[in-house]
């Protein structure tokens, strides 16, 4: 019967939504809102389905599940923008409303479902996020359809062209549910057939620019592959098939071996590089390994001479051990962080290669630096302790999970998984760890930002990628020290250095307020009056902020009959700057509309306002008849 339906029943109702379940939200819609429910039917319906798909929502995220624009995460996407564009357009509601409603709800739910209490900020943070961007996008959109449909109108037609539908579709990322449904609300229909074919047409470039042409198998032996990177970085093996791929204007080949080390790219680790060896010692380079259907596939850019040779392959165990350390230290970053930050942190994405690591994880504001610098000293003493992996193979998942084991975003697991264990570190992973902690060396975070909404991350190095970084910054303090003259504090040497720049700064600025109004007088001192009106002039090269603080200065001194033309020269490029005073202004001569018209002889363009523009140009040589073309314009 579903849970709503029997409340129904029970309490003897005529609608889900007249029950207990949603009451209570409903009367906090209708108080946000100033809205009575019962009173018109289409606020009634907005209502309901902003009550329900809250209910949806809420519960998504706090089972892991955000908004995005992928399988599951487009259809939580989708369901909160309908109850974002029913509030607005039924309820009123123009700036965010759904995430007030998560309060109540938890009130009501949490104590049945505590998820939905641990992970209430985050709720709220990330609904929040989603109803102001999409708000942004709603109201451009209503305002553009309308357009559309009142031009329409106005032919005389009752049908949309799916092209402007699928505009606005794909430019300004408007829905085309919310197309159809608002067109219906007015009576209009929707050439459907024309969207679909335009929406046929993208999907074929972007099918283009992605394609990939691949060659039949080539069976050469028969047999299932067996990985063996957990325990060896080399071992014997032979062909099973290999096919030759084409993309983007490359060729490399796709080689499928019967007994393998590397690792195939999964749960954010890159996948080995290596060699396969003959025995007549010609060595083929693996530059990546992917995983299809489970089977790891090897990338070479060419096949053995024998390719029924038995063959030696052999990863980079170099670049290995950097990814196993980087991995191994995204476990133990995900303990410290829901140890700082709380336990609603879960991690929702990773990359782990032999270079750095990154971490995505659900938090619901800016880590502080406080706070990183916690987590970063909580796995460093932890790498001190030289933790050994405990690792349990083909573990039943119950049996996983009992032991405390927390599955990783984005990995799927069957019936038997694989559980990777450092102290209270337990984690459910199928990736490739270093034999104790103390092999990471040190854990350094390089960044943390905000990825999406609710989503923050974190980039890392480890082992020798810290000593690189620390390299890198012990010789950045050393050029700075030997900038400053070899000083051995080189703090309050730059402090030093900055209060002296600020003093200096200060002094340049003074001059050049002085030499501006200098500049100022002397050009209204040789000021030529024409028609009556004075023409002050500067030229010669100039810095462009020197030219505009003459032009107001001189706009001061001489606030009538007067025009200032500058045909300066910056950085080896024309510049030429209108300033005209008010009472030309308002006798019909603009600044902005001469300096245009002048800069089409420098080769450039410009513009400002009726009293002063300026305008930069690529020909220095037409500087003079930019000059006379203002004069002719001014008439003067």
């Amino acid at each position: 019967m579903g849970f709503e339906r029997l409340c129904m029943a029970l309490q003897g109702k005529k609608s889900n939504y007249d029950t207990d379940v949603f009451t209570p939200l409903i009367d906090v819609i209708s108080s946000l809102s100033g809205l009575k429910y019962g009173v018109d039917a289409k606020v009634d319906v907005a209502m309901r389905v902003v009550a329900d798909h809250v209910r949806t929502i809420s519960f998504s995220i706090a089972d892991s599940q955000l908004p995005s624009n992928a399988k599951a995460g487009y259809v939580i996407r989708r369901i909160l923008r309908r109850a974002v564009r029913y509030a607005y357009t039924f309820l009123g509601q123009k700036e965010p409303f759904l995430y007030k409603l998560v309060d109540k709800l938890v009130e009501q739910m949490g104590p049945s479902y505590p998820e939905l209490t641990a992970q209430q900020t985050l709720i709220k943070k990330v609904i929040k996020e989603e109803e102001e961007s999409f708000l942004r996008t709603l109201d451009n959109g209503i305002k553009l359809l309308d357009d559309i449909v009142r031009k329409a109108r106005a032919e005389g037609k009752t049908e949309i062209s799916g092209k402007d539908a699928f505009v606005l579709y794909d430019t300004f990322g408007f829905p085309l549910d919310l197309t159809e449904l608002i067109l219906r609300e007015q009576g209009m229909t929707l050439d459907n057939k024309e969207f679909d074919a335009e929406m046929q047409k993208q999907k074929e470039r972007a099918r283009n620019a992605a394609a990939v042409e691949t060659g039949d198998w080539t069976v050469v032996n028969d047999g299932e592959q067996e990985f063996v990177g957990y325990d060896f970085t080399e071992t014997p093996t032979e062909i099973l098939r290999y096919r030759k791929v084409k993309q983007k204007g490359k060729e490399y080949y796709q080689i499928i071996l019967s007994k393998t080390p590397f690792y195939a790219e999964m749960g954010g680790q890159v996948g080995d590089k290596g060699t396969l060896t003959s025995p007549s010692g010609e060595v083929i380079e693996i530059f990546d390994t992917k995983r299809e259907n489970n089977i790891g596939v090897h990338l070479a850019h060419k096949l053995p001479s024998d390719p029924k040779a038995i063959l030696n392959a052999a990863i980079d165990v170099e670049a290995r051990n950097a990814t196993a350390a980087n991995h191994s230290a995204t476990h133990l970053l995900h303990e410290a962080l829901r140890e700082v930050l709380g336990t609603h942190v879960e991690q929702k994405g990773s990359y782990v290669s032999p270079d750095v690591l990154r971490f995505d994880f659900s938090h619901f504001q800016k880590v502080t630096p406080e706070e990183l610098r916690k987590v970063e000293h909580i796995v460093n003493s932890r790498l001190r302790r030289s933790m050994p992996l405990e690792e349990y193979r083909d573990l039943p998942i119950a049996e996983a999970r009992g032991m405390g084991a927390m599955a990783l975003f984005g990995e799927k697991y069957g019936d038997r998984v694989r559980v990777i264990k450092y102290g209270s570190s337990i984690e459910l992973c199928g990736g490739t760890h270093v034999a104790n902690t103390g092999n990471i060396g040190m854990v350094r975070i390089l960044s943390e930002s905000s990825i999406a909404a609710g989503i923050r991350r974190i980039e890392a190095v480890t082992a020798s990628g810290v000593e690189n970084m620390l390299d890198q910054l012990q010789d950045s303090m050393k050029d700075i020290a030997s900038f400053l003259g070899g000083a051995s504090d080189v703090r309050q040497a730059v402090r030093k250095a900055i209060e002296e720049n600020t003093d200096l700064r200060h002094q340049v600025e003074d001059y050049m307020a002085e030499r501006v109004k200098t500049l100022a007088k002397e050009c209204l001192a040789n000021a030529k009056e024409e028609n009556g009106i004075k023409v002050c002039s500067l030229s010669g090269p100039r810095l462009p902020e020197v030219v505009k603080n003459v032009a107001f200065t001189l706009r001061k001194l001489s606030p009538e009959h007067t025009v200032f033309i500058g045909a300066t020269v910056s950085i080896d490029k024309p510049l030429l700057t209108l300033m005209i005073s008010d009472d030309l202004v308002k006798d019909g001569l603009n600044a902005s509309q001469i300096v245009r018209e002048a800069a089409k002889l420098i080769k450039g363009g410009g513009g400002g306002q009726p009293f002063f523009a300026q305008a930069g140009g690529k020909d220095v040589e037409g500087l003079s008849n930019a000059c006379t073309r203002i004069k002719e314009l001014l008439h003067v």
